[in-house]
């Protein structure tokens, strides 16, 4: 039988990552061109005209995320064609990451701790869009160009990793 102190600290983390819920990415194309976003591991991917937005939710416990543009799509009715930057396998709804160059939001939610998530820009992979990437209680990132000084530019930059409060809201904007 556990001491009363131990039923506490358990009853405290069951506590803490049951609160951990589902983070809200709001995702926007203000291109003057369409966008086909793409989201790994969960969201798929879709067509966003200039002006539209895309809504998907993504759990708790994930890792290792990534919200990318991709440019000069085209997809049969079956979801299958080609991207000239970004594409996924030639899929309209991405598995797989997207071939290079592609600027990335980069994001965990509720992964180590149920408390904290983090995200960053990445254009280690190259540059394709210009960006923002912004949680509701975290600072904007913002990325116009290939050198931009709020994402990783190389393998070693680890300083750019953001916490964010759990259960956010995040906007990834495309031509902010």
């Amino acid at each position: 039988m556990a001491s009363p102190a131990a039923s506490s600290v358990l009853f405290l983390l069951a506590a803490m990552i049951s609160c951990a819920s589902a983070a809200t990415f709001t995702i926007k194309n203000n291109c003057p061109y369409t966008v086909w976003p793409a989201a790994t591991p969960v969201g798929g991917g879709t067509q966003l005209n200039p002006g539209q937005t895309w809504t998907i939710s993504v759990p708790a416990g994930t890792k290792s995320g990534r919200v990318w543009g991709r440019t000069g799509c085209s997809f049969n009715s079956g979801g299958r064609g080609h991207c000239q930057t970004g594409d996924c396998g030639g899929a309209l709804s991405c598995t797989l990451s997207g071939q290079p160059p592609l600027t990335l939001a980069e994001f965990t939610i509720g992964y180590t701790n149920g408390a904290n998530d983090y995200y960053d820009i990445s254009v280690i992979d190259g540059y394709n869009l210009p960006m923002d990437f912004s949680c509701s209680t975290g600072m904007n990132l913002h990325c116009g160009g290939p050198r931009c000084p709020d994402a990783y530019l190389y393998p070693d930059d680890n300083k750019k990793n953001h916490g964010c409060r759990g259960n956010s809201n995040y906007k990834v904007t495309f031509c902010p």
